[in-house]
């Protein structure tokens, strides 16, 4: 069985501009694989093999790399209309993953490992090998191949950390250390991010639809604080007209 690692805290980004997108750069650099976490259970179509998954915990590009492709082995036709990254081609890892660390947890790897899984995922599982041995083709700024272990990992460690993002968020907007109007603000920006990310993936966002998701947001995170105040024991005044919502008496 593979050894069993926590995901690592989330890194900070590498003093890049976090007013840039991640678009095309003249640098050139290879596809690291940091962060990678081996999985307690997970679904993959090959079984684990030790070695591989030693290797790529390593974090180097050589790690999870299967080698060559096979020049005479033909491309599957889903790989081929696969155009989730389109709007990234040009773009090199480096630029994208810096962009990510200054505003997620997640790495560029575990990103696109992570819509791929989603993406070719059957009725018996995901197709882990396909995903490992056709990545250079289906995500322009992914270089290397990948075992079906290397994938099975990143797609984890996205996993793990969107848990714990999520567990650090939810206890900040429940504490009481934030008003309704800083929420909505932090809502505000979150979602921009999460929309772009969407909007590279080649997801059509609609203005009108936009304005809906951002309402009911805010209008849950409204009501997130309410109830954390009733389980708190607080009251909390509306910062609109001035009511002041007591706490529940059970």
């Amino acid at each position: 069985m593979n050894d069993r690692t926590d995901p690592p805290s989330a890194a900070g980004g590498d003093g890049s501009d976090p007013s840039e997108a991640p678009t095309a750069d003249p640098t050139s650099g290879s596809d690291p694989s940091s962060d990678a976490n081996s999985p307690s259970s997970a679904e993959t179509d090959e079984p684990a093999d030790g070695s591989d998954a030693a290797a790529a915990v390593d974090g180097s590009t050589d790690a999870v790399d299967t080698g060559p492709n096979d020049g005479d082995t033909a491309v599957p036709p889903d790989v081929r209309k696969y155009e989730r990254f389109t709007k990234m081609d040009g773009a090199r890892y480096e630029r994208v993953n810096e962009f990510l660390r200054d505003r997620t947890y997640i790495t560029a790897r575990e990103w696109a490992i992570a819509r791929l899984c989603a993406d070719f995922r059957t009725e018996t599982g995901v197709e882990m090998t396909k995903i490992g041995e056709n990545l250079p083709e289906l995500v322009p700024f992914m270089t290397d191949t990948y075992t079906p272990q290397a994938v099975n990992q990143a797609r984890y460690s996205f996993e793990q950390k969107v848990t714990k993002a999520g567990a650090t968020f939810l206890y900040g907007a429940m504490s009481g250390f934030f008003t309704a109007e800083d929420l909505d603000e932090m809502m505000y920006e979150v979602t921009e991010v999460a929309k772009f990310l969407l909007e590279v993936e080649g997801v059509d966002l609609a203005v009108a639809d936009e304005l809906e998701a951002e309402d009911r947001i805010s209008e849950v995170m409204r009501e997130v604080r309410t109830s954390s105040a009733d389980l708190r024991g607080e009251e909390v005044r509306c910062p609109e007209c001035g009511h002041v919502h007591e706490p529940s008496e059970e």
